[in-house]
């Protein structure tokens, strides 16, 4: 019993936090759905890719090539390009997740960008263990997606219009969770530094190929800023 209440209180204190992850993620699943069902695949195809792959952006780029024909090396580049970023927000998070046990697991199959920005920012409250805190964090914001892109697959299979333009919802989300930190004032710096590096990968390697740079320059700089800072 005292577990379920430690789970209990762990639940309570992360689902707040998540709440602007909650809204992003239904309207991202709709749009997903929806435009799933708009190529021709049901409401499970749209389950079975958000539970299995739980890619994100990279399931919205994966439409179009389940649509057409299919070429392995190509998916496998493309695929790399999209999720490299999380490479780097796995090794950031490798002192955070240390001492978990079996909850590292899940904890790294859920780090999505968006949990990303929550887990790496937040400590649980008192009276809330770091695991139960982490894991109902990440685990609602998988379950948010999940169950929005079951109600956009269930939408789409019975309604029929023009979904052109939902795949802007991912950015959309991006820029308010940049919003959601800029409000905080010992969080802007970072927000700076992603901005300035993508900037300058956009300039020097063009808008196909900046992610991997941009996040190897920002990797470097706070990995460089917090060396200076123990030192």
């Amino acid at each position: 019993m005292a577990h379920t209440g430690s789970w209990r209180r762990a639940l309570r204190a992360a689902f707040p936090v998540t709440v602007p992850v909650l809204t992003g993620y239904v309207c991202l699943g709709l749009a997903y759905g929806v435009l799933m069902a708009a190529n021709g695949y049901g409401p499970l195809w749209s389950v079975l890719m958000s539970a299995v792959g739980f890619g994100g952006s990279m399931q919205y780029a994966a439409i179009p090539i389940l649509v057409t024909a299919f070429e392995p090396l190509q998916a496998f580049l493309l695929t790399l390009m999209v999720n490299a970023r999380h490479i780097f927000y796995g090794l950031s998070m490798l002192e955070r997740y240390r001492g978990l046990g079996w909850a590292r697991f899940p904890l790294i199959y859920t780090l999505s960008d968006e949990t990303f920005s929550l887990v790496s920012t937040l400590d649980p409250p008192e009276g809330v263990g770091r695991r139960d805190f982490f894991l109902c964090v990440s685990l609602l914001d998988y379950g948010y997606w999940v169950a929005g892109t079951a109600l956009g697959g269930l939408l789409g299979s019975v309604l029929t219009f023009n979904a052109a333009g939902l795949d802007f919802a991912l950015t959309a989300l991006f820029v308010v969770l940049f919003l959601e930190q800029w409000k905080e004032r010992e969080r802007r710096p970072a927000g700076v530094i992603g901005v300035a590096c993508a900037a300058l990968s956009l300039a020097v390697f063009g808008p196909d190929n900046l992610v991997i740079p941009a996040m190897v320059m920002i990797l470097a700089i706070l990995l460089g800023g917090r060396k200076l800072t123990c030192a």
